[in-house]
């Protein structure tokens, strides 16, 4: 199988990209597979390292409001077909997959015009600007949740098959997680993420609690802030706290997520679809802060299916404080009852066989 896949701008795009890859080379060995994405996008710093071929187009996305920009991003999207149809009649794959963000929608739209089979994977529950303009020209559509179905009224063919990250954390190692930040086994995590670049909102709450963090000894708290945050974040612990003692962690960035996912007692994080697909594979609860900055507020629509399920807490960003997240950690870490009812409902919304139903579908249109 020759497979391209395409995908940027969040890790909730690129993590399903690699997946569908990665499976494709699991499933058929000898399969060859090719990533375009963009040179200055996360994705330019993830994908180099799991091995698999990238390049590169230049794109950027609309802006919703009037603007000349836009007039410059219709000349960058055809330049990016152009360079796309280059790429994918020298490759020749035999399927082309989008996963979302504006780098897909060049990639995909000139593979749709080469005749090339096509699909689009839609995270969230609400589609995104490109996938809704794909839509028209794929063969297939993909989606992670059931009522975005009805979204996708103009596509070919739309199948339920979950979030291909959802397979990749139930294989996950836990003890590699662990062993990557020195937690002894049978020591809870709290694992507090704001999203593959960071949330200021979230580190601003974390920095408030610190020192109850600090003093807290009876779980290992991860605190992934984003790259962007890190140095500044950084900064204000060492001025407020000084060194950190073993029991909390500070990085700027988890590569091998699954594997630390897989050992997390609880979680506090943001709610794109790519997080709440991991979590509920894995069965496990979490403190959900839904970023109020997305297209049509649907991180908070995703929220509410895991609070009404009884698998989540939702903490909207309006009424988050230090002293509020503390303690709703504590409220649950204190009660393994209540996280092991939680961790129960987590997992019967999870679709842990996503990336085989997805395959299933792409079969469908090769």
């Amino acid at each position: 199988m020759r497979i391209v896949v395409s995908g940027g701008g969040t890790g909730g795009h690129i993590y399903p990209a690699l997946m569908i890859a990665e499976h494709a080379i699991k499933m058929e060995p000898g399969s060859e597979c090719l990533y375009i994405g963009t040179a200055n996008g996360l994705e330019a710093k993830i994908v180099p390292k799991s091995g698999i071929a990238f390049e590169t187009i230049e794109i950027s996305g609309f802006r919703r409001s009037l603007s000349f920009e836009n007039v410059r991003t219709i000349i960058r999207f055809w330049r990016g077909v152009q360079r796309a149809k280059r790429l994918l009649l020298a490759f020749r794959p035999d399927v082309v997959i989008g996963t979302g963000g504006y780098v897909c929608a060049p990639v995909v739209y000139a593979a749709a015009k080469l005749g090339i089979p096509t699909m689009i994977h839609e995270q969230n529950a609400i589609p995104g600007l490109t996938n809704a303009f794909l839509s028209r020209y794929v063969d297939s559509v993909a989606v992670s949740f059931r009522q975005t179905i009805r979204h996708f009224r103009k596509a070919r063919t739309v199948t339920y098959t979950g979030n291909p990250r959802a397979s990749a954390v139930v294989a996950a190692d836990a003890q590699a997680g662990r062993e990557a930040f020195a937690i002894p086994q049978g020591v809870p995590i709290v694992l507090i993420f704001g999203g593959s670049r960071g949330a200021l909102a979230i580190n601003n709450a974390v920095l408030e609690m610190m020192p109850q963090m600090v003093a807290d000894q009876s779980a290992h708290f991860v605190y992934v802030t984003g790259e962007y945050y890190f140095e500044r974040v950084a900064q204000q612990v060492s001025e407020r706290i000084g060194p950190l003692p073993t029991h909390v962690h500070l990085v700027p960035y988890v590569y091998n997520m699954p594997q630390l996912l897989a050992a997390t007692s609880l979680m506090v994080g943001r709610a794109g679809a790519s997080s709440l697909a991991e979590l509920t594979a894995l069965g496990i609860p979490s403190i959900l802060i839904p970023s109020p900055n997305v297209t049509n507020n649907h991180q908070e629509k995703n929220a509410l299916a895991l609070v009404e399920s009884g698998a989540a807490v939702m903490i909207r960003e309006a009424d988050l404080s230090g002293s509020l997240l503390f303690e709703r950690i504590k409220q649950m870490m204190s009660a393994p009852q209540r996280m092991k009812s939680m961790a129960q409902q987590a997992k019967n919304l999870g679709q842990p066989n996503a990336i085989e139903l997805l395959f299933v579908a792409l079969r469908k249109i090769m």
